[in-house]
């Protein structure tokens, strides 16, 4: 075991990508049978589809991907927390917009820019 850990410390790879580094896993299937089912019993003609909410849910685990690592871990630790505090309503489009807010409340700054310098051509 020891040999392991240390030639895996050797060569600078690492054996595990900590959990809060990855988008977490979430059965949004529940909430999208939940929301067809609740659109019938209600009567409403044009509610999503199945499919429709499914595709939906990929859709933003994907952008997610894109966005989770990029953002600090206090903002993912809070949004995963409201999205998972009710078990049969997870959603990765609720918690793709939760990570877009806080994103567009405390935007990440810039690199400065490097323009042409003032002083280039002076000697």
């Amino acid at each position: 075991m020891k040999v392991a850990l240390l030639s895996a410390a050797l060569l600078g790879g690492q054996l595990v990508t900590p959990v809060s580094d990855r988008v977490p896993h979430l059965n949004v299937e529940v909430l999208c049978k939940a929301t067809v089912a609740d659109d019938k019993a209600n009567g409403v003609v044009l509610g999503q589809s199945l499919e429709k909410c499914m595709s939906d849910e990929t859709d933003a685990q994907q952008q997610l991907s894109a966005l989770w690592t990029a953002n600090a871990g206090p903002v993912r630790d809070r949004c995963e927390a409201e999205v998972t505090s009710i078990p049969y309503a997870q959603s990765y489009v609720d918690l793709l917009s939760c990570i877009q807010s806080a994103e567009s409340a405390n935007p990440r700054p810039s690199a400065p820019l490097k323009g042409a310098s003032k002083n280039r051509n002076a000697k």
